[in-house]
C-alpha cells in the first residue's frame, strides 16, 4: 500500500520512475552474507546475538578512515541519539558495544519484532546495512553519485561508507555525495506537533506539480527550501511569465502561418535578440555546471523571456510582425530546458510551451481547434470594428460577451490588439479565475466609485449646511470657549471673562468675513419670490 502510495505521489510530481525497486525483506540473504564478510575481515563482532561494526578496528587500519564525511561528529552522542535513538546509545546497547561509536549491522530481535534466521540467531538487518547491501547488489562496489538529506550525513552515510569499504576492502565507495537541504513550512521545521505537517497529495490539491517544481527550482538543491504562501505565489508568477510568453509566440506563429508573408531580412533587432539567446544559453550551461545552480539558470531563462517580450513590443509599436521563426527558436530552447527540469511533461519536441492534449488522444488540441477559432476571431473583429464605427452598443456588447464570457468557458482567451485579435488556448480553470478576478476588480472599482460619490455628496451637504449658518450666529454656540460677543456675534471675551487678544480678534473677524461670503452665496442661490 505505502509503496504504491509513494509511487503515485512521484508520478503526480513528474518524477521519473526508478530503474528497479529494492525491498530489504527480499535481500535478507545478501545482508547476512555481507555482514559475515565484514566479520571475516575482523571489522565486526558478535555481542549478545547482535553484530556490531568495530569502528576502532576499522579506523586503526592503515587503509581505512572512519569519519570521512563529518569528522567532527564522531563521538557526538547527541548526534548519534538524533540519528539512531535508543538503538545506538541506550544503556543496554552501550553495554553490548566495544565503543560508543560502534553501530549495529544485525540486531537481535525481541519477541514480537520482525525476524529472520541467521548464524547469530533470530534478528533483522541494521538500518545502515540495508542501503549498502541493496545498492551494492545492483550497482557493484563503487557508486558515482549517492544522494540523501543533509541530516543523513551522520551517522547514516558515514556508517554506510565504513561498512562497504570494510566488506570490499576498498578506500572509495562513493565518488560524489549530494546532500539536499531540508524542507520547511512557512519558515518552520515540518512537524506534527506544530500542526504544519503536509503531504504531497495535500500540496497538490492547492498547487500543480508544475508550480511545485518551479518553486523548488528557485532554491539551490543543497539549501533549505521554504514551502510557504510567498514561495508558491512567486512560483505562480514565474509560471504565468512562461505561459504568457508561450501563448504570445503561438499566436504570432498562427498569424504568420495564416498569411502569405515573406519573411523579412533580419535587422539589428533580430540580430540582437539572437545574440541574447546565445548568451543566455551559455549562461545557463555555466550555471548548471556550477553545482547544478538551478536558481541562476531559471533567472537567465526569465531574462531571455523579458528580452523577447521587449522585442515583440518594439515590433508591434512599429506596426511590424515579430519574426516568428526566431521566437520559436527561443521557445524551443526554453521548453527544452524546462523539459530537462521536469516542468514540461510531454516529449514532443515541436511543442511550443506547456502542451495541451485532447483527453486521451495524442493529437494536439491547438492543431484541431485553431482553424475554427481563427475564423471566429476574424469574423468577430470585423463585426466589432463595424459596430464601433457605426456606434452600435448592443452589437459591441455581444462581441465583448464572446470574448469575456463564452470563449473563456471553452478554454480560449481572445485579446483585442491593434494589429488584430490574439487567440490563446489556456486552461479553463485559469481563465475562470481570471474572469473571477476581473469581475472582482470591476466590483471593487464600482464600490470605490460609489464610496467617492457618497463622500462627495456628504461633503456637499456639509458645505451647504455651513453656508446656511448666518455669520452673526456662527460663534454663539461656542460657549465653552467664549463668554461675550459684540453686536455682530463675534467673540470679545474668553470663557473665563478675559478680553481676547488683538491677534485672536483679527483671526475671528477673518472667519466671520469668510462665512459672510458663503452665506451670501447661499442666499443668492435661493429662488426669488
Amino acid at each position: 500500500h505505502w509503496e504504491n502510495d509513494f509511487n503515485d505521489d512521484m508520478k503526480a510530481l513528474n518524477v521519473l520512475p526508478a530503474d528497479t525497486i529494492t525491498r530489504v525483506s527480499e535481500y535478507v540473504p545478501e545482508v547476512i552474507e555481507f555482514v559475515q564478510g565484514i566479520i571475516n575481515r575482523n571489522y565486526a563482532y558478535v555481542s549478545n546475538g547482535s553484530v556490531y561494526f568495530d569502528t576502532v578496528a576499522f579506523n586503526n587500519s592503515p587503509d581505512h578512515r572512519y569519519g570521512k564525511l563529518l569528522p567532527e561528529a564522531i563521538g557526538d552522542l547527541s548526534a548519534l541519539a538524533e540519528g539512531e535513538g535508543q538503538l545506538s546509545i541506550g544503556d543496554e546497547r552501550l553495554r553490548e558495544k566495544k565503543s560508543p561509536n560502534d553501530f549495529v549491522l544485525w540486531k537481535c530481535s525481541k519477541p514480537g519484532e520482525p525476524h529472520w534466521d541467521s548464524p547469530w540467531g533470530m534478528g533483522r538487518p541494521g538500518w545502515h546495512i540495508e542501503c549498502s547491501v541493496m545498492a551494492s547488489a545492483i550497482l557493484g562496489k563503487t557508486l558515482d553519485i549517492h544522494s540523501g538529506g543533509v541530516d543523513l550525513k551522520f551517522p547514516h552515510h558515514e556508517n554506510e561508507i565504513a561498512q562497504v569499504e570494510a566488506y570490499y576492502d576498498s578506500d572509495e565507495w562513493i565518488k560524489y555525495f549530494l546532500h539536499s537541504g531540508h524542507l520547511k513550512i512557512e519558515g518552520c521545521k515540518m512537524s506534527k506537533s506544530l500542526k504544519n505537517f503536509i503531504t504531497i497529495k495535500e500540496a497538490l490539491k492547492k498547487h500543480s506539480a508544475r508550480q511545485l517544481r518551479l518553486a523548488f527550482l528557485s532554491y539551490p538543491w543543497n539549501a533549505t527550501v521554504d514551502y510557504s504562501e510567498n514561495s508558491m505565489s512567486s512560483a505562480k508568477q514565474i509560471e504565468k511569465l512562461f505561459m504568457e510568453f508561450f501563448l504570445n509566440v503561438k499566436d504570432i506563429d498562427r498569424v504568420y502561418s495564416s498569411q502569405t508573408i515573406k519573411e523579412e531580412k533580419w535587422n539589428s533587432d533580430e540580430l540582437g535578440l539572437d545574440e541574447s539567446l546565445r548568451n543566455k544559453q551559455n549562461n545557463v550551461h555555466r550555471a548548471l555546471c556550477d553545482s547544478i545552480d538551478t536558481p541562476t539558470a531559471m533567472k537567465e531563462l526569465r531574462e531571455l523571456i523579458n528580452l523577447s517580450n521587449s522585442y515583440i513590443a518594439v515590433k508591434r509599436s512599429r506596426k511590424q510582425l515579430p519574426n516568428a521563426r526566431l521566437l520559436k527558436k527561443i521557445c524551443s530552447y526554453i521548453v527544452k530546458m524546462l523539459r530537462i527540469f521536469g516542468v514540461v511533461v510531454d516529449e514532443i519536441e515541436r511543442t511550443i510551451g506547456f502542451p495541451q492534449h485532447v483527453s486521451e488522444s495524442d493529437a494536439n488540441k491547438e492543431d484541431t481547434v485553431m482553424p475554427y477559432l481563427t475564423v471566429l476571431a476574424d469574423f468577430r473583429a470585423k463585426v466589432r470594428d463595424s459596430a464601433r464605427e457605426k456606434n452600435v452598443p448592443d452589437l459591441l456588447k455581444l462581441c465583448d460577451d464572446i470574448r469575456n464570457d463564452i470563449l473563456p468557458n471553452l478554454g480560449v482567451r481572445l485579446e483585442d490588439l491593434e494589429d488584430g485579435p490574439a487567440i490563446k488556448l489556456v486552461d479553463r480553470i485559469i481563465l475562470m479565475k481570471e474572469k473571477e478576478m476581473r469581475l472582482q476588480a470591476l466590483e471593487e472599482k464600482r464600490l470605490k466609485k460609489e464610496e467617492a460619490k457618497k463622500k462627495q455628496l456628504e461633503l456637499k451637504a456639509q458645505q451647504e449646511a455651513k453656508m446656511k449658518i448666518s455669520p452673526n450666529e456662527m460663534f454663539l454656540n461656542e460657549t465653552d470657549k467664549f463668554s461675550k460677543f459684540n453686536e455682530m456675534g463675534i467673540p470679545t471675551h474668553d470663557n473665563e471673562g478675559n478680553e481676547l487678544s488683538g491677534k485672536l480678534k483679527k483671526k475671528l473677524l477673518k472667519q466671520y468675513e469668510a462665512q459672510k461670503k458663503l452665506h451670501s452665496e447661499y442666499q443668492n442661490s435661493l429662488p426669488k419670490s
